[in-house]
């Protein structure tokens, strides 16, 4: 999946231009904002960084990471507000932080990425990383019928999988799964507080405050 982003890097913002998208997403830019208003927060897997001005347009602070050089080099040619910062990192290994604690967190269409068994223990892990009182804000795509890309196959772990092709012909098998509400309030865990589950027709959000 490094590869399939690395190479997706100059085409991947295309998803946000689809123009039935458009309403929905100046709701969620405006709401991602007021979520993370004066706090301090750690960005996983930011990709070229679509979410990363929006997110950080009151912030206090914001370290956005990804593990990809290409993305991420798309991602610092934006114009952002003075509070960001940029890091390759791995969003499922929190090593490269040291001791470094934030009071919000926020992922964007990352958690489909992976396994539907590692949903609770990242989450856990990510929870070590953040004060008592953090704004955790996880987002991620619907499967929409006859828009999303079809599944390809569903594995023995139930975990779903699409075909992709890139503009320069390549072809990769890429896991995304889609979970329900149950699923990510499950996976959330006792420590989550105040959960808000909002689903729209192309993207879930799921919003709580760490006790």
């Amino acid at each position: 999946m490094l590869d399939y982003y690395e190479r997706r890097a100059a085409e991947y913002e295309r998803i946000y231009r689809r123009p039935e998208r458009q309403n929905e997403l100046r709701v969620l830019e405006a709401e991602l904002a007021t979520a993370f208003a004066g706090r301090s927060v750690l960005e996983l897997a930011c990709g070229t960084g679509w979410w990363t001005p929006h997110g950080a347009r009151d912030a206090r602070r914001w370290l956005a990471t990804d593990l990809n050089p290409g993305p991420l080099a798309v991602a610092r040619a934006k114009p952002v507000p003075g509070c960001v910062e940029w890091r390759l990192g791995d969003a499922t290994d929190f090593t490269h932080l040291g001791d470094e604690r934030f009071d919000g967190a926020f992922a964007g269409c990352w958690c489909s990425h992976l396994e539907r068994a590692r949903w609770a223990p990242w989450l856990q892990a990510l929870h070590t990383r953040l004060e008592p009182g953090a704004r955790v804000v996880l987002l991620d795509n619907v499967f929409v019928p006859g828009r999303s890309t079809p599944i390809a196959r569903t594995d023995a772990q139930g975990d779903t999988w699409q075909r992709r092709r890139l503009d320069d012909g390549s072809e990769h098998e890429i896991l995304k799964n889609y979970p329900t509400r149950e699923e990510a309030v499950a996976a959330a865990g006792t420590r989550a507080r105040d959960l808000l589950w909002t689903e729209r027709e192309h993207f879930w959000v799921l919003t709580y405050t760490l006790a």
